[in-house]
């Protein structure tokens, strides 16, 4: 009688997770989705996540509402979401900042990328830029290389901050390249370009949509693009890889993340939608645009590549000893 009654609740306790798991799947969203996004309005992830966000609302059937929670880089929206109810209905807007290179900065992160997010899948990747002023004497990243080996440390670098993408992107250039340049951080890239232009600083590494402009109005010379590709806003323009620094690459993803614990069917089901979603033409063109290259990925492939980023990121800031609390 005992056996009995103990097969028939481990049936019973099946049947039910089965049910919940049912129920949680087919059924799910059914009411709106907030996407975290870590940041001020109008920058990359910010509006990638709207271009995204019309569509996979359409594909779910229930409202994305993008919202944004900017401050300490992307850190305090990130640790939203990793400590949210783990339901699918919070999700973050994950990037480079937020979930790869504040981990290998920052000493005391309240979160920690692989073990506390569900990796959903990247939707772009946005490589940078080297610009710099019109008047140094250089057209090419190898020209830039040998000034800066002939001047070492004197050459002047601008960036958004100590531990922004920028200067990340600068440490791993100067440690690839064998060189000694001057990093200048700035509190944002804003008054960057303003000294860059004016010729106060020479240099900087920044995302391709915030530079072209001044590229393409002559105010500014492009050197070399940070991806492993040539980007297609700027087809004329190599490779840092393509010219001479192998397998240089610092480009910023943008990806969606649940909090660890949401279950598995929603996650199942987010996956589907959010690749369906990104993977429009509408989008990827939107994407483009935006000089970011369309990107999706598995999970495990999501996975992969974050803790390819943390080490890569941890490795750089070490040698420089980037450190922030």
């Amino acid at each position: 009688m005992r056996k009995a009654i103990v097969f028939s609740a481990a049936v019973f306790a099946a049947f039910a997770c089965h049910a919940a798991g049912a129920a949680q799947g087919p059924d799910f969203p059914t009411r709106p989705i907030r996407l975290i996004v870590p940041f001020a309005a109008g920058g990359s992830v910010d509006i990638s996540s709207r271009i995204l966000a019309g569509p996979l609302t359409e594909i779910l059937g229930q409202q994305i509402v993008v919202d944004n929670r900017a401050g300490a880089s992307g850190s305090i929206g990130a640790n939203m979401v990793a400590k949210s109810t783990p339901d699918g209905y919070t999700l973050l807007a994950g990037s480079s900042g937020s979930v790869t290179a504040n981990r290998a900065i920052y000493s005391n992160l309240p979160y920690d990328s692989l073990r506390d997010f569900a990796p959903i899948s990247m939707i772009n990747v946005t490589p940078m830029v080297v610009v710099t002023y019109p008047g140094l004497p250089v057209s090419s990243i190898r020209d830039f290389i040998e000034l800066a080996r002939a001047q070492p440390g004197k050459i002047t670098v601008g960036s958004a901050g100590i531990g922004s993408s920028n200067h990340l992107a600068l440490e791993l250039f100067q440690s690839m390249a064998g060189v000694k340049l001057l990093h200048v951080p700035y509190k944002g890239t804003g008054a960057v370009y303003t000294d860059l232009i004016g010729g106060q600083v020479q240099a900087m590494f920044d995302q391709i949509a915030s530079a072209i402009g001044h590229v393409q109005g002559g105010k500014l010379r492009a050197l070399g693009v940070t991806g492993i590709n040539r980007s297609t806003v700027l087809p004329n323009i190599p490779t840092l890889d393509e010219s001479g620094l192998k397998g240089y690459e610092a480009a910023s993803f943008t990806g969606v993340l649940a909090p660890t614990g949401t279950p598995q069917p929603v996650l199942d089901r987010l996956y589907a939608a959010v690749v369906k979603a990104a993977r429009l033409p509408a989008v990827t063109e939107r994407f483009k645009e935006l000089a970011a290259d369309p990107k999706t990925t598995t999970p495990q492939e999501f996975r992969q590549f974050m803790r390819d980023d943390i080490a890569k990121w941890q490795k750089v800031a070490k040698a420089a000893n980037i450190k922030l609390d």
